[in-house]
């Protein structure tokens, strides 16, 4: 695991997701590369300046947080990056070319320093990363510790590999999961499969000594039900797969993943099914 990478627009809600990604690296002792992206010159900008002010003003943002947090970070470094292109491949192709843990990227941009581009880019963050995606919308506490994580179960074995990557953040922050098994069909073999699953992720983080609890529950909408359950938590973080098979007896599609980062109070971990920890699989 090399670094974390945070997306930069200089918006209040970027930094605070910096702000929480520097919480995490503090506690994982790993490195973090701040990433701004500049818009490609288009032929109806060609005649403008060529931004050299912009990106004057750029360095001299990024120096002002890196002399200021530095120190809070005493055994990693704060670096950050200036690239050029489109937002989401920028930010994804630098975390496949270091090899990152982690992406961190704020929800809603509100920046007057340029276009608002954090909050717009968020989903095409999390589809092209090659590593999980943390989002957290503008308002989030990141003063708080990282000590409760909700895992929500469904029917597909894909569920499962969450597992992994949670389980390190929560051996890194001694927080607590909160396995929430979601029955979405009256089928007994569908509800059969959830209870399984739920108990492999359960023998995982027993395994991982990770302190855990189950909740079953009903639900006609998997985002709303995960959310209420996080709220009703106070929990810090929501753990989910981006994507799974789409079938009639399955609710956990991609529309739910982004209902889910599009409208959680709660910063919430995006993991594609395909992809593996550092640590390996799970199952």
């Amino acid at each position: 695991m090399s670094k974390i990478i945070v997306a930069i627009d200089f918006s209040d809600c970027s930094i605070n997701a910096f702000l929480h990604a520097l919480s995490i690296a503090q506690k994982c002792r790993i490195d973090i590369t701040l990433v701004w992206v500049q818009k490609t010159v288009s032929e109806t900008d060609k005649f403008e300046d060529p931004s050299n002010a912009l990106l004057h003003d750029v360095d001299k943002q990024f120096n002002e947080l890196i002399s200021r947090y530095q120190p809070e970070l005493p055994f990693n470094k704060i670096t950050y990056k200036i690239r050029t292109g489109k937002v989401y491949k920028e930010i994804t192709s630098e975390a496949k070319e270091t090899h990152a843990m982690l992406v961190v990227a704020g929800t809603h941009g509100a920046s007057g320093f340029e276009e608002f581009w954090i909050g717009s880019n968020a989903n095409r963050i999390i589809a092209s990363s090659p590593c999980p995606v943390i989002t957290i919308r503008a308002g989030i506490n990141i003063q708080r510790p990282l000590s409760k994580i909700v895992v929500p179960i469904d029917s597909t074995i894909e569920t499962r590999q969450k597992a992994t990557f949670t389980a390190y953040l929560a051996k890194m922050h001694q927080a607590e999961a909160f396995i929430l098994a979601l029955y979405t069909s009256k089928v007994k073999e569908i509800r059969y499969n959830v209870d399984v699953y739920a108990q492999q992720v359960a023998a995982h983080f027993e395994k991982e000594g990770v302190k855990f609890h189950v909740k079953h529950m009903e639900s006609n909408n998997i985002s709303e039900s995960m959310i209420s359950y996080a709220k009703t938590l106070d929990a810090n973080l929501i753990s989910v797969m981006t994507e799974q098979e789409t079938s009639t007896s399955n609710l956990w599609m991609g529309p739910y993943a982004h209902q889910t980062v599009n409208h959680s109070p709660i910063p919430v971990l995006s993991i594609h099914p395909i992809l593996m920890s550092a640590s390996g699989p799970a199952f």
